[in-house]
């Protein structure tokens, strides 16, 4: 599908697209790139067989790419940007795999002063607690949802090379707006990673004067599982859609205030009406899921 493959940022997303496209055929060769930092990280990718060759320096990484991917934190996508600019080609396709699109954007508006129509922004929704390439997998994205959040000028060539690509991936690709993923993804991923990471800093600060975490059962360590995920990367994310975050953070205080409300007012009733609720709007959910 593609002569030259370049990964911007070959960690667990970018190592798992190289694995994936190499698995399923779709690159003749992929190379990444990174800073002198990640270059044990880059080796171990070459070394694994991830990708074939690495780069430091960003023009000989491109040299000859038909397809770049930028995947390196959200907060960082506007210094790739830039450095992509003097070497951006009209041969080639790109695209990123942040959580959140509408900085993505922004960024690029900043930066080449408007949208090349062809940067296609996208976003798997996939990924692991762990980070680096040694835990990157072929199957990642197998069977899950892709969302690319084109622009109404973005090239359709473009368009459908990046679709083609993450549906032979075996993803299920959907098509939206920037700001309606960023709206989407602010209450489905974003705020329940916030919510993990409050109760664990709270009760973890706790744990150091009377040993809760010694009692915790199972449903804790569930419930909390999505804390153990890279505080670097979910602190770019949250601060790049806090416009989308900061409303529904408003709405969970009004329903928290009215759970409070419910105990000091003894309201089992009400209590078990708001209970009984969840619980069946989670079971459409888990429908909707498995369909």
């Amino acid at each position: 599908m593609f002569e030259r493959l370049c990964i911007i940022g070959v960690g667990l997303i970018g190592g798992s697209i190289a694995r994936a496209a190499r698995s399923h055929g779709l690159a003749g060769c992929i190379v990444g790139y990174g800073r002198e930092q990640e270059r044990q990280n880059l080796e171990t990718a070459k070394r694994l067989g991830v990708i074939d060759d690495f780069f430091l320096d960003i023009e000989p990484a491109l040299n000859g790419a038909d397809a770049v991917v930028v995947a390196v934190p959200v907060g960082a996508v506007e210094a790739v940007f830039a450095l992509l600019k003097p070497y951006w080609s009209n041969e080639c396709v790109y695209s990123d795999v942040g959580s959140t699109k509408s900085n993505v954007v922004a960024a690029a508006e900043r930066v080449f002063g408007f949208v090349p129509d062809n940067l296609v922004p996208a976003h798997p929704i996939a990924g692991a607690e762990n980070s680096g390439v040694e835990a990157s997998l072929p199957d990642l994205f197998l069977h899950r949802r892709l969302i690319i959040t084109p622009l109404p000028h973005t090239e359709p060539a473009a368009l459908s090379k990046i679709q083609a690509f993450w549906e032979r991936m075996g993803s299920f690709v959907s098509v939206m707006s920037a700001e309606h993923h960023d709206a989407i993804l602010a209450a489905t991923s974003h705020l329940p990673h916030l919510l993990a990471f409050a109760l664990v800093d709270m009760l973890g600060r706790q744990d150091e004067q009377c040993e809760i975490f010694k009692y915790a059962a199972g449903g804790f360590r569930d419930f909390t599982r999505i804390a153990s995920s890279d505080p670097t990367m979910w602190r770019d994310i949250c601060t790049a859609n806090k416009d989308q975050l900061i409303p529904l953070l408003h709405q969970l205080k009004s329903e928290l205030d009215k759970i409070e409300q419910l105990l000091a007012d003894n309201d089992g009733r009400r209590l078990f009406e708001t209970f009984s609720y969840a619980r069946n709007a989670r079971q459409r959910f888990l429908d909707q899921l498995e369909n």
